[in-house]
């Protein structure tokens, strides 16, 4: 593990794979990172989430209990991630809730995919191999693989490889002739 400076906060119950690179204020508690994966600064990863090898996690992203990023995942900056569909202060009693008040949602990102800058993701949903969730987004139900959501609520605009086709995607037709 290579770390940027002290400020890294690390539990003991983290395991962490080779090669992880950690920057400054970065804060992990009870998570699994695998093999050559980047955490950006500014980011917390909470108890029972993991994160698969070759992973890249931008600054200012709030991983929470529940989720599962899988291998080669792309996250960009200012993520986050939801893990209750009713979130509450207290219990019906008037005493703040414990782990025994609420259930946490499950939410699967699935290899390759990407989720860029400034997305919310609720929880109970996965979001498919290779897909891409576009900046801004609010993802609240599953992702099919292989396609760009975008929008509040996510809906699906196209196929990745119709995006990266260069006939088909005047941005990349544009970049390529410059």
């Amino acid at each position: 593990m290579e770390s940027a400076t002290s400020t890294v906060r690390i539990s003991p119950d983290v395991r962490l794979g080779r090669g992880v690179k950690l920057f400054a204020f970065v804060n992990l508690y009870g998570c699994e990172i695998g093999d050559d994966t980047r955490i950006g600064t500014f980011v917390e990863i909470q108890k029972g989430a993991q994160i698969g090898a070759r992973c890249k996690v931008s600054s200012h992203t709030f991983i929470c209990e529940g989720v599962t990023i899988e291998d080669e995942v792309f996250i960009g900056h200012g993520v986050t991630f939801v893990n209750d569909r009713f979130p509450r202060a207290t219990a019906d009693s008037g005493a703040l809730q414990t782990e025994a008040d609420w259930e946490c949602q499950q939410t699967i990102i699935k290899r390759g995919a990407s989720i860029g800058s400034g997305v919310t993701l609720l929880g109970g949903i996965t979001v498919g191999e290779k897909a891409i969730v576009g900046a801004g987004s609010v993802v609240t139900k599953d992702v099919p693989p292989g396609v760009i959501v975008v929008g509040n609520p996510a809906r699906v605009l196209r196929s990745v490889s119709a995006a990266t086709s260069p006939a088909e995607n005047p941005v990349a037709t544009r970049a390529s002739a410059s």
